[in-house]
């Protein structure tokens, strides 16, 4: 069977929780995202098969969700990778959307992009990277990134435009996997937050 693909989204920060586009300013985790990336890391080491023992881990570097990783319990085997990066918001880098909207009425990420900042071309080829690895490899893969650029994945993984990533929300501390269906590249699960209940 081909590999699946296991996205893990960063945990809470302050920025996230007040809704401020976090690209690459390295904002640490709320006291509730470390709470959640243990959790997270529960869930994981007791999935079956044998909690994932043999998946193949890699990480953004930027500390929200390289800590998210750590503690999770994966870091002694995480390669850290620039790709998975959050996307460059230029000069949109810490506003919220209604404050974006301010300066430009009907404005959307997946169809405008941003100023001074990554283009959509490029955050997709990053994209493409990430699924080419994943489907190039011997065994399940999971990776800890952050939400646009996971819901990018999510997109590219399916085949469609990077504009389809609007349509699939995802929520700190969530964990989905991208897999197969008919032999056909499928969401398995999507923005499953189950392990934060209780």
């Amino acid at each position: 069977m081909a590999p699946r693909i296991l996205l893990a989204r960063h945990g809470q920060t302050a920025w996230s929780l007040s809704g401020k586009h976090t690209g690459r300013t390295d904002v640490p985790l709320l006291e509730e995202g470390r709470r959640g990336a243990k959790l997270l890391g529960e869930r994981l080491r007791h999935t079956p098969p044998a909690g994932f023992a043999d998946v193949e881990v890699r990480t953004s570097p930027l500390v929200r969700a390289h800590e998210t990783c750590e503690l999770a319990g994966f870091e002694d085997r995480a390669e850290v990778w620039d790709t998975l990066m959050e996307w460059d918001y230029g000069a949109y880098e810490g506003m919220t959307p209604a404050e974006i909207q301010d300066v430009r009425p009907g404005w959307l990420i997946w169809r405008d992009g941003v100023p001074e900042g990554e283009t959509l071309a490029e955050v997709t080829a990053r994209a493409d990277e990430v699924v080419q690895w994943a489907r190039s490899a011997d065994r399940d893969v999971l990776i800890f990134a952050h939400g646009h650029i996971l819901r990018s994945i999510g997109a590219r993984w399916l085949g469609l435009p990077i504009d389809f990533a609007a349509r699939l929300r995802l929520n700190p501390t969530s964990l989905s996997t991208l897999g197969w269906a008919y032999g056909e590249p499928a969401i398995e699960s999507w923005n499953d937050t189950g392990h934060l209940v209780g």
